[in-house]
């Protein structure tokens, strides 16, 4: 079981990245799913969170109107782009799997969640 996260890197402020997460080992087109970062000396931080059809999403308020989730479900994959980046956007980011998102204002890590490896994003002033 894996999560394999790609399209990190250094971008300038204003700039636009989008990340990839892709399942191996099971059905993350059968899963929910979502993206976390974390910055250095920073809590985690949970960023944005899909159900397994993408009709529900959620968006924390950092990001909220500058990235958008979506999935592909025929690819088992789930995307992450990222617009109009801040020097602050900079950080390692995770995908998750098994994410709680009961409704567009609450996506949460449970104790069934699990993280892919990291992408760093570095965004530059």
């Amino acid at each position: 079981v894996q999560l394999q996260a790609s399209g990190g890197g250094l971008v300038q402020a204003g700039g636009s990245l989008r990340l990839s997460c892709t399942g191996s080992g099971f059905g993350l087109d059968h899963d929910t799913g979502g993206w976390v970062r974390q910055a250095p000396g920073k809590e985690r931080e949970v960023l944005s969170c899909i159900n397994y059809s993408g009709a529900t999403t959620y968006y924390g308020n950092s990001v909220k109107g500058r990235f958008a989730i979506s999935r592909d479900n025929a690819k088992n994959t789930i995307y992450l782009q990222m617009d109009s980046l801040k020097p602050e956007d900079t950080a390692v980011y995770y995908c998750a799997a098994n994410v709680v998102i009961p409704h567009a204002s609450y996506c949460g890590l449970g104790a069934g969640a699990f993280l892919g490896q990291g992408t760093l994003v570095t965004v530059s002033s």
